[in-house]
């Protein structure tokens, strides 16, 4: 099911008013171009829900967008914020599951249905095996750590400071791997009696393409989420013929609301009873949304942000 969404404010206090308030992006560019405007309401559509929205996650997609270079998809909100929080205010005519008054939590949605549907669904990622995900500090990464360990899987995580390896290894990380101080390559092998690790999660993408695939063991299965290492680079394929090595990609933007509810299905049945039995923590920072993308753009976030609309904004 899509949502649409309406930042919390006396414009949307009734279901039938005809204007909201909306961080916009004025031009492409950095976090000033952002501006806060009164913008019409969304128009319900029959398999949506009108969401007033209590609170907005930050993704690294928001900030790419908001940079010009991550349009939404045809017929999506133009809007920064993949995931939110808030309360149902109104049902399209199909909706039947939900009702007004239905909450939702921000800062789940796009991590857990990305970590479940690249790891699990389609890297089948099994108790016994070892999984390395880079960037461990980050929303992905402080997710999968917890996940993988829940389902009996070895974690190795690599990150780029101390105290960011402290984080993961707090939720429950194996192994801890400086990316700045070590080649993580070889902390792979020496950890693994040289064989590697069963399944990768990255989002550098091309820099780290050749060094994925070296740390990986025979059957060996790289999962590309992102590409901020760059898009384009060369690959010897005798390294994947030779160890049967797989390297999938995906994002969930661009997947049809179809695919996206089968992951919300696998996710809801999978992850959810971990996640209200409290086995999985959730950590996030409160902070103004220009303040927020400066911060997210800096690289030193531990875990993904979420920014609190407020009556007054």
């Amino acid at each position: 099911m899509s949502v649409s969404k309406t930042p919390n404010s006396k414009a949307v206090c009734k279901v039938n008013a005809q204007k909201m308030k909306a961080m916009v992006i004025s031009s492409p560019g950095w976090p000033e171009v952002l501006q806060l405007q009164e913008v019409d309401e969304p128009e319900l559509k029959d398999d949506e829900v009108l969401i007033k929205v209590e609170a907005s996650g930050l993704n690294q997609a928001d900030t790419v967008q908001r940079s010009g270079a991550y349009p939404p998809p045809k017929g999506a909100s133009h809007y920064l914020g993949v995931e939110c929080s808030g309360t149902t205010l109104a049902l399209g005519k199909s909706v039947s599951r939900w009702k007004i008054g239905d909450q939702d939590a921000a800062s789940l949605p796009e991590v857990v249905c990305t970590v479940w549907s690249t790891v699990f669904m389609m890297s089948q990622l099994s108790a016994g095996e070892t999984f390395l995900v880079h960037g461990g500090s980050s929303g992905i990464g402080t997710f999968a750590i917890q996940i993988t360990k829940y389902y009996g899987a070895r974690v190795f995580v690599t990150a780029g400071s101390d105290e960011k390896l402290a984080v993961c290894k707090d939720l429950g990380a194996d192994v801890c791997i400086n990316y700045k101080t070590e080649d993580f390559v070889k902390r792979v092998k020496e950890e693994t009696d040289g064989k590697g690790v069963d399944v990768i999660q990255d989002h550098i993408g091309a820099s780290y393409l050749k060094q994925n695939l070296e740390s990986l063991n025979f059957d060996g299965r790289l999962f590309i989420i992102g590409t901020m290492g760059g898009s384009v680079t060369e690959v010897d394929l005798r390294a994947l013929l030779s160890k049967r090595l797989t390297v999938q990609s995906a994002g969930l933007r661009y997947r049809s609301p179809e695919n996206k509810a089968v992951i919300v299905c696998e996710v809801e049945k999978n992850v959810w009873p971990a996640i209200v039995a409290g086995r999985q923590r959730l950590t996030s920072s409160w902070k103004a949304v220009v303040t927020l993308e400066g911060y997210c753009l800096s690289l030193n976030s531990v875990d993904d942000l979420v920014a609190q609309m407020d009556d007054d904004m």
